[in-house]
C-alpha cells in the first residue's frame, strides 16, 4: 500500500493517539468478544470489514473505526464502548501501516482514505454478539 492511499491521521511510524470524533469514531470491544465481532463482520463484508485496530497486550481490545460523528446514532450495548464526540476528550491509539507498532496493529489492512467500518453492520453484529451471549 502506498502512503498516498493512507488517511493523514495514520502515522508514518510507531503509533500515535488520535482524538476520537475528529477523523473517526471508534467502537471498542474486549478480548475474544472483539475477535468474534470481527470474524462475523468480515464474513458479512466479504473479508473487507474496514479499519480495525487490535491491542495485543493488556485488555486485548479491538477498535472498529467508523465515520466521524456516527457513533451517537446508535445505542451500543454493554460491552461495547463508544469513542466519539463527547463532553471530554477521548483518544484512540493508531498504529503505522508497518514496522514496530507494539502494542497496536492493524487487524485488517491499514485503512484507505475515506473507508470505514460500516456502522449499521457493526451495530447489528455487536448487538447480536453481546446481547445474546450467555456468558
Amino acid at each position: 500500500m502506498t502512503s498516498e492511499n493512507l488517511p493523514d491521521w495514520v502515522p508514518a511510524s510507531g503509533h500515535q493517539l488520535r482524538l476520537a470524533g475528529i477523523h473517526f469514531d471508534a467502537i471498542r470491544v474486549r478480548g475474544v468478544r472483539g475477535e468474534a465481532v470481527l470474524h462475523h463482520l468480515a464474513v458479512l463484508t466479504d473479508g473487507q470489514p474496514g479499519p480495525v485496530v487490535r491491542e495485543v497486550a493488556g485488555g486485548r481490545w479491538t477498535y472498529f473505526l467508523i465515520p466521524p460523528g456516527t457513533s451517537r446514532d446508535y445505542e451500543w450495548p454493554p460491552g461495547a464502548t463508544c469513542f466519539g464526540p463527547a463532553v471530554r476528550d477521548q483518544y484512540v491509539g493508531v498504529p503505522a501501516p508497518d514496522g514496530n507498532t507494539y502494542p497496536l496493529h492493524w487487524r485488517c489492512d491499514p485503512p484507505v482514505a475515506g473507508v470505514f467500518v460500516d456502522p449499521d453492520v457493526l451495530h447489528q453484529v455487536i448487538t447480536a454478539q453481546l446481547c445474546h451471549d450467555p456468558e
